[in-house]
């Protein structure tokens, strides 16, 4: 029954399926034991072993060494193991070949599950193992079909979702398209393995410069960052390892050519390339571009957490262009840069420091006029930044506490009258005036600007790029 032709079959399967051989003789064995188990009565002790070569099955059995034998199917006894080896001793294991049977149709029928379940069982580990090794790549496929809005891509032996949240605002496929697509993920499921497509993901964006743009696959220029507000606008920052190559050039290639190819490839989705910086700073001002920056300040790390605030100070003019259309440029910069990005104009500055210095007149005539306040005691509770009766109450008893030479009693007397100025002199309310107006919407603009996202997301805008425009983004 087991010839050199099924040896042949074997081949032949493993070759179409791109399994390996060895895991189909090990399926034809386990397929042949489970058959004889169920039809013959053969104990957990026996095994199968197929010859790779010939094809010739043997049977062989383990059996325990006793003097007593009281099931033949598992014990052996002392004189009959010593006829087969003369060194057998009591408790010794002895493996037996048996003699052969033959299979009837139920263990025929039975070995054939086993052996077509251990086959999809090898083709589903084999197709995981080739896509789980290609995560945070790209791949090509051929749209299979549309359901419930998921795009299903055929991958060759497997099969690729594109979930709707992963595909590209206002992007149509239809069946039979051709698709590029970044492999988010990889999961085993009791169906087989599960490839979840992305065309929205920043790492699609930094894959295909890779594949456009040969410094970047040659190491030349690397991609340090990018940045995707899919459909619409991406930031991509690079840098170059040589001094004399200049990476935002390389990407954009002669007339724009090579970065248009990679925005058709994303539905006319606007790049915008700036070189890389170590320095926060410099990296925050070049990745607000086109807006013009006048400073960037950059908070303490430890002060704010896990991620450092950046306030950017921009001429008045360039306020706009800065935050962008719906504060996409501010957010997308945010993104590029992990970083908090607060962005305030000239004039904005200029009017908070004003009304500091007023607050702080006005507030070291309001500390002055309390009970046992000196000009001494009124110079160390400026410094300490209490510098107004409202300050004080806001700081609490902790804060003047800490103060040199301030004891608990002094403290509380200082906060209690603190207090009562405070009651006796109510803020004024807000001013109505088109100024204030205008103020407060210039406010809701920058807030709308404001973002935050975890470090290592990607993109930002080089000054010196955007002199010429369209040498530096695409769309």
């Amino acid at each position: 029954m087991i010839n050199k032709e099924l040896i042949y079959v074997i081949q032949q399967i493993g070759n179409e399926k791109g399994i390996g051989t060895e895991v189909l003789f090990e399926a034809l064995e386990s397929a042949l034991l489970s058959a004889s188990k169920k039809t013959m009565g053969i104990a957990d002790n026996v095994r199968m072993h197929l010859h790779r070569q010939t094809g010739a099955l043997q049977v062989f059995a383990r059996k325990k060494v006793v003097e007593e034998v009281s099931d033949p199917r598992l014990e052996i006894s002392l004189a009959e193991a010593r006829r087969l080896n003369s060194d057998a001793r009591l408790d010794d294991e002895l493996e037996l070949e048996l003699p052969h049977q033959e299979f009837g149709r139920i263990a025929a029928q039975t070995a054939k599950q086993v052996i077509l379940q251990r086959v999809r069982d090898a083709e589903r580990d084999a197709i995981y193992s080739e896509f789980i090794d290609k995560e945070g790549k790209i791949v090509r496929g051929v749209v299979h079909r549309i359901e419930k809005r998921n795009v299903i891509v055929e991958l060759g032996k497997a099969e690729g979702v594109i979930t709707e949240r992963e595909q590209i605002p206002g992007e149509r496929h239809n069946p039979g398209d051709r698709v590029r697509a970044y492999v988010l993920e990889v999961k085993k499921t009791a169906k087989g393995p599960q490839i979840m497509l992305s065309r929205t993901h920043p790492g699609l964006l930094a894959r295909l410069f890779e594949a456009e743009i040969p410094e970047i696959a040659e190491g030349i220029v690397q991609v340090r960052a990018a940045a995707r507000e899919p459909g619409e606008r991406a930031k991509v920052a690079v840098a170059s390892t040589k001094r004399d190559v200049d990476p935002i050039g390389a990407c954009v290639g002669l007339r724009g050519t090579r970065i248009q190819v990679i925005s058709r490839e994303l539905r006319g989705e606007k790049i915008d390339i700036v070189e890389w910086s170590p320095d926060a700073g410099t990296f925050v001002g070049r990745a607000l571009s086109p807006a013009k920056v006048a400073s960037v300040a950059v908070g303490d790390l430890e002060e704010e957490g896990d991620h450092r605030s950046v306030l950017v100070v921009v001429p008045d003019n360039q306020l706009s262009l800065a935050i962008g259309k719906r504060g996409q440029n501010a957010r997308l910069a945010a993104k590029l840069t992990g970083l908090r990005v607060d962005i305030k104009s000239e004039s904005e500055v200029e009017e908070e420091r004003r009304r500091e210095e007023e607050e702080r007149a006005q507030g070291r005539e309001a500390l002055a006029e309390l009970s046992g306040v000196g000009p001494q005691l009124v110079e160390r509770l400026a410094e300490a930044g209490l510098y107004s009766p409202a300050r004080i109450v806001r700081g609490g008893l902790g804060a003047l506490e800490a103060l040199p030479g301030v004891g608990e009693k002094k403290a509380a007397s200082l906060l209690a009258a603190a207090t009562e100025w405070v009651a006796q002199h109510p803020a004024p309310p807000p001013s109505s005036e088109a100024g204030d107006a205008a103020g407060a919407e210039a406010l809701d603009s920058q807030a709308e600007g404001q973002a935050l996202v975890d470090g290592g997301a990607a993109g930002a805008a080089d000054e010196d790029a955007r002199r010429d425009a369209p040498r530096a983004s695409a769309g």
